[in-house]
């Protein structure tokens, strides 16, 4: 009998990579279902008195972890599993083993069909914040308290291993996008040394793009909140200022992060001045729509930083510099003599094409505000939203001076005029 059940067992878990959704939903409530039975009754006793039929789980996971297609819409069948904190702690367990004996097995290479998988696996899961929280339980037992599984601690280090496990092999550029998003919110906050994460992010970093800059947000949480010491942070983010970060769908979000990133008031002068050099350079061949995001994000780092304002008030102005003493091509910020330049960049904008970029950029005729301009709304821009409001603008009429048309050809004497004369 025990024979049968193993094979019936083993048949369902090949039901799981079914053609058919119905089948593999069939399959995989039936193997949950005799787990639970199995966690009540078990077939081998153990000396423990708390157990556990994770090698049915084992088989569970393996099948939705499938190398050879989507198992997108399975995982979120088996969402329902994963509310119950021991088959959770359990899942984690069967995962990292999983993952590091499939990609040790295939030497590293990577397996984007079963990468997605296993990501859209552990990325559904939710790790409970206090210890009062572990209270649903799929199995239960007489004394729960003393089992490891109803421990916050035990859920983090496992939920730890798991990731880790992941992120040690190389993955695909999409899903690397994936994993730096949530990694902030879903990932970091939930493990016991969020520094072990530095490997990972510092890899990320290399592979350059957006994926860069989410790297860089991750980093700069570690640094914020787990005391990471990260001396060239600042120096990476300012390699990624080049004329392209104006024209990817990542726009908004990048310079929301590098808003976060200069956002203290005590970051050295010359930090913030060699960034708002470098924006400044930049945007003398920007579209019009990132002018007027960037001129108030460039003023919004001289109000935060009085001292880097000698870039606008330097005495008699650029005429005064033969030559602009900013090195443009240097990749270390303190480097860059930004601090000994001036902002001619802005005075140039006055005489943008656009009227909107132009008055935008006037604003340093006067002195600054106190006051930051807000500027979440302009990172949305785009060129269709403004060529659309300048349709939309109401015009005008325009008063000209002009003599009124006599005759044909608009001459006051000629033969024309007598008689063709217009009304």
């Amino acid at each position: 009998m025990r024979h049968r059940y193993h094979s019936c067992t083993n048949c369902l878990g090949e039901l799981l990579g079914h053609e058919s959704f119905q089948v593999k939903e069939s399959a995989l409530c039936t193997l949950m279902k005799f787990l639970e039975l199995e966690a009540k009754h078990l077939l081998v006793q153990t000396e423990w008195s708390f157990s556990f039929p994770t090698e049915l789980l084992k088989l569970v996971v393996e099948g939705l972890i499938s190398m050879e297609e989507d198992s997108s819409l399975l995982i979120s069948r088996f969402q329902e599993y994963l509310e119950h904190d021991d088959v959770r702690y359990f899942v984690m367990k069967a995962v990292a083993e999983n993952v590091g004996r499939v990609m040790q097995k295939n030497k590293e290479v990577p397996l984007p069909v079963y990468q997605k998988n296993a990501f859209a696996l552990i990325s559904s899961i939710t790790m409970p914040s206090e210890e009062s929280e572990i209270k649903n339980f799929l199995v239960a037992h007489a004394n729960q308290q003393e089992w490891k599984v109803s421990k916050l601690k035990e859920h983090r280090r496992a939920f730890e291993r798991m990731w880790l496990g992941f992120l040690k092999h190389k993955l695909p550029g999409s899903l690397y996008k994936k994993v730096l998003v949530i990694l902030h919110d879903s990932i970091l906050p939930h493990m016991n040394e969020p520094t072990l994460m530095i490997d990972f992010l510092t890899v990320a970093y290399d592979v350059g793009g957006a994926i860069s800059l989410l790297a860089l947000n991750g980093l700069f949480v570690l640094m914020l909140h787990h005391n990471l010491e990260y001396p060239d942070f600042y120096k990476k983010l300012y390699s990624l200022l080049d004329p392209s970060v104006f024209h990817v769908k990542y726009r908004a979000r990048f310079f929301r992060l590098l808003d976060l990133f200069l956002s203290s008031s005590h970051l050295p002068a010359y930090l913030v001045a060699a960034f708002a050099k470098r924006l400044g350079r930049l945007s003398l061949t920007a579209p019009p729509d990132a002018l007027l995001m960037v001129i108030p994000f460039i003023c919004n780092l001289l109000r935060r930083h009085p001292s880097c304002k000698v870039l606008l008030h330097r005495p008699r102005g650029p005429e005064d510099l033969l030559e602009d003493p900013y090195r443009m091509a240097e990749e270390e910020p303190s480097e860059s003599k930004a601090l000994e330049s001036s902002l001619w960049e802005l005075k140039t904008l006055q005489s943008h094409y656009h009227p909107d970029v132009a008055k935008a950029a006037s604003v340093i005729n006067t002195s600054l505000s106190e006051m930051e301009d807000d500027i979440a709304e302009l990172l949305e821009l785009t060129s269709y939203e403004i060529f659309d409001r300048d349709l939309k603008k109401e015009v005008a009429t325009v008063p000209l001076e002009f003599q009124q048309v006599r005759g044909l050809f608009g001459k006051r004497n000629d033969v024309f005029a007598e008689h063709f004369t217009l009304g």
